[in-house]
């Protein structure tokens, strides 16, 4: 197998995409960034496809968003993509050099070329939670979406809530699980959560306080199903939420930046999904749940969750995109769920449902992304 590598010379603007990753999530990465490669429009730019092992070597893979997609219940890994051997990609740590090189042990390094901006479609930890973001800043080189803080306050679900909260944004009830709180004695925990529910009512959502696509996630009905759901979740993070049942309709909202600031998609909504108990992975990636969009709301309903999905991108500092998830619940009031900085873009993802039903499609979107990031100023901002 072998990948074709763009011209150093080329004048067309140089993407990196960036996927895969260390996180639960990297199946998931590695399908977004097929759709995003698949987008790319190749008379405007070269595209630099590089994966990230779930060991974290990072490999120049093949530019083949066939081999990308879910085939049935499967998820791609970046080993299958990658080119065969132990080398590895290197990206610049200097911001005076944007200079991309393959290593492999024993040989001449191979200049790939200079990168001038990075897409990452990294999904969960290790990738949007502002580790990768740092190494891009280090270096100098834009890249798409959040921003070190954003990225931190957009995965960690608790520390999210505390921002909403502090710029007035209304928030459900939750209880977070500290890792040496668990590690110390569990029944202690369980006392506690059991007293929140027992306030907030049962059944409770148990998951892992840094992740997302619903890795980990259970839905508790009981004490006597806490531990095993509390267990669940620390496979993916020690730091575990738990949140009370929000009775009420799902609400999702995408927000883009524009060039005189963000703007709010149509919404969509999440029905109910009968074959699962929640909109869980399998709801959402392998059986396809279908959103409606746009989202069966009053004009008065649809602009209020607009504007809180503005604010919400606003009080996170986020840049590029995010998607804001609510309830709408039977009083008619909205309450937010959280906002993800690196949403979904697989062929079925939500995001771009909802900008191709506000009258911007899929390449476009790719495009505007990509210039979002090319406007803003490298380092603090």
């Amino acid at each position: 197998m072998s990948s074709e590598i763009p011209s150093p010379q080329s004048p067309r603007i140089r993407v990196a995409v960036v996927f895969g990753g260390r996180s639960s999530e990297h199946g998931i990465s590695v399908v977004t960034a097929g759709a995003v490669l698949r987008a790319l429009d190749r008379e405007r730019y070269d595209v630099l496809p590089l994966g990230i092992t779930t060991e974290g070597r990072w490999a120049l893979t093949a530019d083949d968003h066939e081999r990308m997609a879910i085939a049935g219940s499967r998820l791609p890994e970046v080993g299958e993509l990658a080119e065969p051997g132990d080398g590895g990609v290197l990206l610049p740590i200097s911001p005076g050099s944007r200079e991309v090189v393959y290593a492999e042990p024993g040989a001449v390094p191979k200049v790939l070329g200079d990168v001038d901006v990075v897409f990452p479609v990294l999904h969960g930890p290790y990738g949007e939670d502002g580790t990768l973001q740092g190494l891009l800043e280090l270096s100098g080189v834009p890249y798409v979406g959040a921003g070190v803080l954003s990225s931190a306050i957009g995965m960690d679900k608790e520390y999210m809530k505390r921002v909403f909260t502090s710029f007035g944004l209304p928030v459900g009830p939750y209880e977070v699980i500290r890792p040496r709180e668990w590690e110390a004695g569990p029944g202690a925990v369980l006392s506690r959560i059991d007293r929140f529910a027992d306030e907030h009512g049962w059944p409770v959502f148990v998951k892992p306080a840094r992740a997302g696509s619903s890795m980990g996630i259970s839905k508790v009905a009981g004490r006597s199903e806490l531990a095993d759901a509390v267990e669940e979740a620390r496979l993916h993070d020690p730091k575990v939420i738990v949140e009370s049942l929000l009775r009420g309709r799902e609400i999702e909202c995408g927000v883009l930046e524009f060039e005189d600031g963000p703007r709010a998609s149509v919404p969509a909504e999440i029905p109910p999904v009968s074959s699962h108990d929640f909109y869980d992975f399998e709801a959402k990636y392998i059986d396809s749940a279908e959103g409606l969009v746009p989202a069966p709301l009053t004009e008065e309903q649809t602009a209020g969750v607009q504007e809180l999905a503005v604010r919400a991108f606003d009080a996170a500092a986020c840049e590029g995109l995010v998607r804001a998830d609510f309830f709408l619940q039977e009083d008619g009031s909205f309450v937010i769920n959280e906002i993800n900085t690196m949403p979904g873009f697989t062929p079925i993802s939500m995001y771009p449902r909802m900008w191709q039903a506000s009258g911007i499609g899929y390449p476009e979107l790719v495009d505007r992304l990509i210039q979002a990031a090319l406007r803003r100023p490298t380092g603090l901002r």
